[in-house]
């Protein structure tokens, strides 16, 4: 289990303009994503160092967005005027969270424009939206070399998350000590006034630290 990356709901005035604001201030260019056709969203990427990258995710008038969970949390961040929504671990066996939380993992894919395809199967986007403080969990599949934070060379470190939550909450949600997939990013935890989740994120640039 490991840290993967962080979602970025986009705010009013869409995914080009808030992934814009973020890569500028963080000195650096994002990539194009693309859509995700089950979930009704599109992202853009920022590849970060140690394998993690920031998404900025949008959702989109699709009847999938509507169906899927991801779809549904990602709109109602951004109708609540967008921000972080939550952050992912990547783990190499998701039978057991399937088992603990009763449901199967649903796939996930995305195509680029070459025909390739990314693909993975995550589980735990219902409990996101019912506590964003806990992460949702996600398998990659295929090509490793597709690994979205290995779009383009990064000096950006993921450096540290201040999350309105408890560690115990999230260990028992994962099933072991939240400190196992959080271990090269430091985690200030408050205590929630109002909604849970992440409240921001610190990074390491060649600027010096910048906090979104």
């Amino acid at each position: 289990m490991r840290m993967d990356h962080v979602s970025y709901a986009c705010e009013s005035d869409g995914l080009a303009a808030t992934t814009e604001r973020i890569a500028t201030a963080l000195g650096v260019e994002a990539v194009r994503g693309g859509v995700h056709p089950r979930f009704g969203t599109r992202n853009m990427i920022i590849p970060l160092t140690d394998h993690h990258y920031l998404e900025v995710v949008e959702v989109l008038d699709h009847p999938a967005s509507d169906k899927a969970p991801f779809g549904q949390a990602v709109r109602a961040r951004s109708q609540a005027g967008g921000g972080w929504m939550g952050w992912c671990v990547a783990v190499d066996d998701l039978t057991p969270f399937e088992e603990r939380l009763g449901r199967s993992a649903v796939p996930g894919n995305r195509k680029f424009p070459d025909g390739r395809e990314l693909v993975w199967q995550q589980i735990g986007i219902k409990g996101l939206i019912a506590d964003p403080q806990v992460p949702y969990m996600l398998k990659w599949e295929g090509d490793p070399a597709l690994h979205p934070s290995l779009a383009r060379p990064s000096t950006v470190r993921l450096a540290s998350l201040t999350i309105a939550g408890s560690a115990e909450r999230l260990t028992e949600w994962l099933g072991q000590p939240v400190e196992q997939p959080l271990e090269d990013v430091a985690v200030e935890w408050i205590a929630p006034r109002g909604t849970p989740g992440i409240m921001s994120v610190t990074f390491e640039t060649a600027n010096g630290n910048v906090t979104i």
